[in-house]
């Protein structure tokens, strides 16, 4: 009976909803400790289900792959599509909305229909949409599919409910957009042109109506014929036959004359009077050649023709330079009178749009700027000042200035870090902008009541680090550091060395920053961690620098029992700046073949520099090439300011370095951590003829893989975001056992594809970067999970010893932007998708991981019986995989410092590191730090692995800790002191540090404290010191975990997991109970697994494209407030009143006030549109639900003056029917007098 109560008890502490009060599952062997039982532990969970809802905030960046263009004059807001089927709306400071359309179709045009609230989008799918925009978030009012005609461009007068859509078939449609129908009004193609003519004019590429009369609409074919067209006669008033192809046509605002760009580089000009030639034909770009010939010119894409009351009309143009220069970058002309100038642009001009003050096409158009949309760029030419400046921009639109490679966000941040941050980088701003106000300024936006201060950290693939304040959902550049200046400059290289160099040397890898203490720190692609210290004041110092040797073979190892007790403690010597400090070799590099390649990457600079003030340099570390074998990237990093402690990892070992005293204190590999306590078993390796030879093989390695270095598949920024989703794709099948890896036939006898170790993904806001392979078959896709697996060809007799060895890796390559991974990851339900990450990894990679998931072991010590139930697999190894073949090299994949126990029998909380591995391995680390200031700055800190090992199923990702009541234990920091701060030079500084104990807020639940470990597979809670696991949670089978935190959401803290299949959970702590589980991302990619990020307050964030930050939130207190804190789009403004044009002007210039299109599109005259032709697909409201949709006061005051608006009407026709009763009165009264007098002298025999 005892026994089976005892399992129950175990069954009810593994299961997910256990209580807190419920027994413990079980502790590791060892002696027992007085500390506390799960019983005496008692904490109230607040968070339930109802506290999590996810939803996406706001967009910050550029947009991605731009398409179209369109801004309203009057409420001065800017709309921008793109080629995903997104619409960003830009306004004023904190008008920032993004918009999706369900399909996912480009974006071909943008229409407003000015001041009324409302956009058109016509889609690549053909299809036509009606945006609400007089709410904060926008919605499709209608929908419009063509089913038999494509739509190529469209236009909206102002002021008009009739939209006109040109089609590829040469026809015009009419669309009536409050009803979003179709109307019978058609211009067919073969009535605008003449019966004569034989061939197709093309499709319609522009229609405008005449700034003279709004009854004449003028319809370009790309072919170069020009028809305007009578719509109250249904007849053509003229038609122009030109020889070159029509792109643009600009109109000047009296409606005479009209101007054409076309396909050879020249403007045409038109006047209506004589239309048999044009009357101006001009190349401004074109030069006369020796012969006499105008030389060829490239297209001018688009022109416009704007008028001004005080000087010569603007003429603005894009392209159209000569083809006789090749490399020129993209132009944008500005014509005014005689003068011509040209800028050149960064990238290719998309669209561009000049901002003129009125909104009436037939008055003087006054332009003051141009807005021009650039492939990667927005920016805005002020036309006011003739040297044409460039505004200010105000959004945040150069995120990906250099592929952004990693991401952090931090929440509730100290409040004075933003203005001290902001007060540095303005003194670095760009000069040379316009002195007016930034022109988009449309919308309103209040500061909400729920905000605190938040900054993102965005690292570069140019070695730059940028800060960003993210407080109230709005971006702003804080401060820019540039990595690259603690180095030299990579000289120029010959030979095959030059093969060797890489593009981007520095580019960022991971960041970790402590931002009381403000110590920040950065990881490089070059193997490098560069430590950085905040100052207000400029310096003059000297960079020192550590070279660390962190290589180690499996057959190279020395045994546990000659290395455990002797860690590699740095040599005494001296701690000058101007010396490079150095260690006694790690295992497998104390030979002087080894010693003749530690060369590192990049060279730190090695004399005094000024560094201005913000964050200065003081400690590089750089892992450094041993045998040949350049070092391993580093995998995992932390940093602790109150210890003056940094450690960092990769799939070789560890290493733990002083900061204070600039040695390094430990550099072991990963299995000299463990001791005696190793959990597995290792395989042993047949020992090496000599070490000489092997060079040589890897050196001849080395060369194979960089004879095919012009075949390489170059990483860049530009050709990664142009990857395109239909790529050709790697196939690989993994056999029965889950370790061994099969490749296709090409791959396999390629010496450069050979499987090799490689760390996994560090589980917290920063990670590696990923690298591209280097051959013809690799192409950036991972495999498709339900790919055709190829046969498996058997290996070579080369294959094992290249394997063994794994094949030369350059220093370094060029830095993969994260913003420009474009794989594809598993869907979580498919029997064929991939177990874990390091599936995905041995795919992405060509490599082999090992993983504790992935291996059967038997552990030499005991373990509690249900620890053994769970860590202990029964998978046999496929009889393909020898010794030989396979690598048993084990990532160091996360690290924390803390105070916590290292030992079961430790009465009283250390200093420790905890140390998390690719195989779910657990080491304690305890370390003997002397805590007077002085003692510290000249003893020895004492650090050596305990022995104490936990165990995960799948990688460890994340640890954290609580205390007894279930709060955040925050790690000990520094308190921030000027380092460079002018002070008495008698007196001693001394460091001020804020330590957090777990037994500080515990008075009735005695010492210890609670340990939250995560994986990629499951969760655990464990209570320390006895090491005992009281609850554990398998987060998913099918998939596996890619970030995971510990956050603090509505007063509480919870667990947040971002799974590899796109589900966003959390669970409750400590209990580790579901709260939220939502399939957010049905099918993500390395972009967003790389950069996906969790903070506290219940926000996430990841690069949603190569230029884009997407913000979410999962706490419902925040989507609740999501109303509050976005901004107005719509802002009710009277429309300006068009100009009085004269008796004269208006006599002889036209009826253009008198065309009612009504008469003519509407149903009563020209009848229904045909319903095969489109179909009609309705939104979430009709167009009067857009009328009243506003919330908040601007939407009161809406309804407001809609409400008058009626009401004046009413009254209005209430007064025209009293007029008409008492007209009617009157006349019966003078009709009854008339009578009255004829028959008044009468008699009564007359009548």
């Amino acid at each position: 009976m005892k026994k089976f109560r005892k399992v129950l008890d175990g069954l009810t502490t593994s299961s997910p909803g256990g209580t807190i009060g419920s027994p413990s599952c079980g502790s590791a062997a060892g002696t027992p400790t007085s500390a506390p039982t799960p019983k005496e532990i008692d904490i109230q969970e607040t968070l339930v289900s109802e506290n999590f809802q996810l939803c996406k905030t706001v967009r910050h960046g550029f947009p991605y792959q731009p398409t179209s263009l369109a801004y309203d004059p009057v409420q001065k807001i800017l709309a921008i599509g793109c080629r995903t089927g997104g619409i960003r709306i830009l306004g004023g400071p904190g008008v920032d909305s993004y918009c999706q359309h369900e399909s996912g179709a480009a974006v071909l045009q943008l229409q407003f229909l000015i001041n009324e609230g409302a956009l058109v989008t016509a889609c690549a799918d053909d299809t036509l949409h009606l945006w609400n925009l007089r709410q904060r978030r926008p919605a499709v009012l209608h929908s419009l599919k063509f089913n038999r005609e494509r739509i190529t461009f469209c236009h909206l007068p102002f002021q008009s409910k009739w939209l006109y859509v040109g089609t590829e078939r040469g026809n015009t449609h009419i669309v009536n957009i409050e009803s979003f129908v179709l109307s019978g009004y058609v211009i067919m193609w073969n009535k605008a042109i003449e019966l004569s003519t034989k061939t197709h004019p093309g499709p319609v590429v522009h229609l405008s109506d005449s700034p003279k009369d709004e009854g004449k609409l003028l319809i370009g074919f790309e072919s170069g014929t020009i028809v305007q067209w009578d719509l109250r006669g249904k007849k053509a008033d003229f038609r122009i036959y030109y020889d070159e192809a029509i792109h643009s046509v600009g109109w000047h605002h009296e409606g005479k004359q009209f101007m054409c760009s076309h396909s050879d580089g020249s403007l045409s000009m038109w006047n209506l009077r004589n239309t048999t030639k044009p009357f101006q034909v001009t190349y401004p770009h074109g030069k006369i050649q020796k012969d006499g010939r105008k030389e060829s010119c490239k297209p001018i894409l688009k022109v416009e023709y704007k008028t001004t009351r005080n000087s010569e009309p603007f003429v603005i143009f894009s392209g159209g330079l000569s083809y006789d220069k090749a490399g020129r970058r993209p132009t944008l002309t500005i014509m005014h009178g005689k003068a011509i100038t040209v800028l050149e642009m960064d990238y290719p001009i998309v669209e561009f749009m000049a901002l003129c003050e009125t909104p009436y096409n037939n008055e003087v158009q006054e332009p003051y700027a141009v807005v021009v949309l650039l492939e990667k760029d927005l920016i805005v030419v002020d036309l006011t000042q003739s040297n044409f400046p460039v505004f200010e921009n105000p959004y945040p639109m150069d995120i990906h200035e250099s592929p952004v490679t990693c991401t952090a966000y931090f929440a509730d941040c100290p409040p004075d870090i933003i203005p001290i941050l902001y007060s540095i980088g303005a003194k670095h701003k760009k000069t040379g902008y316009s002195q007016k106000e930034w022109p988009v300024a449309g919308g309103t936006w209040t500061l909400g009541s729920h905000t605190y201060p938040e900054i993102i950290v965005t690292g570069h693939a140019d070695g730059s680090i940028k800060f960003w304040d993210a407080s109230a959902i709005t971006l702003q550049m804080l401060y820019k550091l540039k990595t690259s200046k603690a180095f030299e400059k990579p000289k120029p290289a010959e030979g095959r060395a030059a093969e060797l160099v890489e593009e981007d040397p520095f580019a960022v890898q991971m960041v970790s920053w402590c931002p009381q203490s403000r110590i920040f720190c950065v990881v490089g692609i070059s193997a490098h961690i560069i430590l950085y210290r905040f100052s207000k004041y400029d310096a003059n110092t000297q960079i020192v620098s550590l070279e660390v040797r962190l290589q180690c073979e499996a057959e190279d190892v020395i045994s546990p029992s000659d290395n455990e007790n002797n860690p590699c403690f740095s040599e005494s010597g001296s701690h000058s700046p101007q010396t490079h400090q150095q260690h006694p070799a790690s295992p497998g590099s104390g030979t002087p073949e080894g010693n003749k390649d530690s060369i590192p990457c990049i060279k730190v600079k090695d004399r005094m520099v000024r560094v201005p003030p913000g964050y200065q340099a003081e400690l590089v570390i750089q892992l450094l090439s041993v045998d040949g074998e350049p070092p391993q990237q580093i995998t995992s990093l932390d940093i602790n300011s109150a210890y003056g402690l940094l450690a960092f990892g990769n799939c070789n070992g560890l290493a733990v370095v002083d900061y204070l005293q600039k040695t390094i204190l430990l550099c072991m590999s990963t299995l000299d951590l463990y001791g005696a306590a190793d959990p597995y078993q290792r395989l042993t390796r047949s020992p090496r003829r000599n070490r000489q030879s092997t060079s040589e093989v890897c050196m001849r390695g080395l060369s194979n893989f960089y004879s095919d270095s012009k075949k390489r598949i170059r990483t860049s920024y530009q050709s990664l975001t142009e990857l395109s989703d239909n790529q050709q794709s790697i196939d690989m099948e993994r056999s029965k056992s889950p370790t061994s890896v099969h490749y296709p036939t090409s791959l396999h006898n390629d010496p450069r594809i050979l499987p090799e170790p490689v760390a996994s993904l560090r589980a917290s806001h920063c990670s590696p970067v990923f690298y591209l392979l280097d051959n013809d078959h690799v192409n950036g896709h991972c495999t498709s999970p339900t790919s055709q697996p190829k046969p498996r060809v058997p290996m070579g007799p080369e294959g094992p010893r290249l394997t063994r060895r794994g094949p030369g890796r350059p220093p370094f390559r060029k830095a993969q932007s994260a913003a420009c991974m474009e794989i594809s990851l598993p869907v979580s339900h498919t029997e064929v998708g991939y177990a874990s990450r390091r599936a995905m990894l041995q795919q992405f990679h060509g490599v082999t991981m090992y993983s504790h998931d992935e291996h059967h072991t038997t552990a030499p010590f005991c373990w509690s019986d249900r620890e053994s139930r769970e860590n202990s697999f029964s998978r046999s190894r496929s009889s393909s995989v020898s010794s030989i073949d396979r690598d048993t090299k084990e990532a160091i994949t996360t690290l924390q410092f803390g105070e916590s126990y290292g030992r079961k029998g430790d009465a009283l909380p250390t200093p420790c590191l905890w140390v998390g591995t690719s195989l779910g391995v657990v080491l304690l680390i305890p370390m003997s730090i002397p805590t007077d200031h002085e003692e510290r700055m000249e003893e020895t800190v004492t650090i050596g692995p305990s022995g104490t090992v936990l165990m995960l199923k799948g990688s460890v990702l994340h640890f954290s800790f609580l205390d007894c009541l279930g709060a955040l234990i925050q790690s000990p920091h520094e308190v921030w002191r000027d380092p460079n701060a002018s002070e008495d030079p008698d007196r001693v500084r001394k460091r001020k540090l804020v330590h957090f104990s777990a037994s500080s807020s515990q008075d009735n639940c005695g010492e210890g404290h609670l340990a939250v470990v995560c994986s990629e597979k499951q969760a655990k809670v464990l209570l320390m010191p006895s090491q005992s696991c009281l609850f554990v949670h398998n987060i998913t089978e099918s998939s596996f975990v890619l970030q995971a935190d510990v956050v603090s959401v509505s007063n509480s803290v919870c667990l947040a997991c971002f799974c590899a299949n796109g589900h966003v959970m959390t669970l409750s702590l400590p209990s580790l109970r579901p709260l939220m589980d939502v399939n957010y991302l049905p099918l993500t990619d390395m972009r967003i697994a790389r950069t996906f990020c969790f903070t506290n307050g219940g926000q996430a964030l990841y690069l949603s494209s190569p230029t884009e930050i997407q913000r979410i939130t999962y706490s419902q207190e925040m989507c609740d407030n999501l109303q509050e804190m976005l901004g107005e789009l719509f802002t009710p403004i009277e429309t300006p009143e068009a100009q009085n044009r004269g008796f004269l002007k208006g006599f002889f210039g036209g009826n253009s006030h008198n065309f009612d299109r009504e008469e003519l599109f509407g149903e009563a005259a020209a009848g229904k549109g045909s319903r095969s032709l489109a179909q009609h697909i309705p939104g979430q409201a009709g167009m009067e639900g857009m009328k009243v949709a506003a919330s908040g006061v601007v939407g009161d005051l809406a309804r407001a003056r809609i409400a008058l608006d009626e009401r004046g009407q009413r009254l209005g026709e209430l007064e025209d029917r009293t007029a008409l009763m008492m007209t009617s009165a009157e006349t019966f009264s003078k009709h009854a007098h008339e009578l009255m007098l004829k028959c008044k002298d009468k008699k009564w025999y007359q009548f």
